[in-house]
C-alpha cells in the first residue's frame, strides 16, 4: 500500500465518521423536537376572536397536564395549569430573571408539604393573546422544575371550560 492510499483511506475514514456523528445529531434534533411538542403540545397557542372576547385552546399533554408557552413581563416561560395552586408560583430560579422580586415571607401547603414562598406581582402575564395584569404570585424557592404553576390567582380572572382533552380559555366580557 502507497502512502497516497494510507491517506486516501484515512480521509474516507474521517468522512465516514463526520457521516455518522451528522446522522445522530439530526436524530437528536427530530426526537427531541417530537419529545417536546409531547411535553408541550401548547408551545405555539392559537387565539380565536369572538366579539371582545379572546379564546386559547389547549390541549393535554400525554401526561394528562395542560402545558402552554406564555409570557411573564415579556419573557417567554412554560406554564402548567394547576387549578389547586391558589396563586401563581414561579421558581426562584426563573424569578430575578423575570423582574420579580420577593415580598413578605408566607406559608404555602403545596403536594410536597409546607414551604416557604414569597408574595409578588406579575405586572403582565401573557397567554396566546390573552393578557393579564398585576396578578397575585409567590416566588417558590422549592420548586425545581422550570416550568411556572399557572393558579387561580390567573385562573379566576378567565372562564374555562375542559372538554374531552381541551381545555378552553376565555376572557370575561
Amino acid at each position: 500500500m502507497t502512502s497516497a492510499d494510507n491517506q486516501h483511506n484515512g480521509a474516507a475514514k474521517w468522512m465516514l465518521i463526520l457521516a455518522w456523528v451528522s446522522a445522530f445529531a439530526l436524530l437528536i434534533y427530530v426526537f427531541s423536537d417530537l419529545l417536546e411538542k409531547q411535553i408541550n403540545p401548547n408551545s405555539q397557542p392559537e387565539s380565536a376572536f369572538q366579539g371582545n372576547q379572546i379564546t386559547v385552546n389547549l390541549v393535554q399533554n400525554k401526561q394528562g397536564h395542560y402545558v402552554v408557552t406564555g409570557a411573564i413581563n415579556d419573557i417567554p416561560v412554560v406554564f402548567l395549569v394547576d387549578t389547586g395552586a391558589t396563586d401563581v408560583a414561579v421558581p426562584a430560579s426563573l424569578a430575578g430573571e423575570l423582574g420579580l422580586t420577593r415580598g413578605r415571607a408566607g406559608l404555602a401547603n403545596t403536594a410536597n408539604g409546607t414551604v416557604t414562598v414569597y408574595q409578588t406581582e406579575i405586572n403582565k402575564l401573557s397567554i396566546g393573546q390573552i393578557t393579564l395584569y398585576n396578578v397575585d404570585a409567590n416566588i417558590n424557592p422549592g420548586m425545581q422544575s422550570g416550568h411556572v404553576l399557572l393558579g387561580m390567582s390567573a385562573l379566576k380572572q378567565l372562564e374555562f371550560t375542559q372538554r374531552g382533552n381541551t381545555l378552553i380559555l376565555r376572557t370575561l366580557n
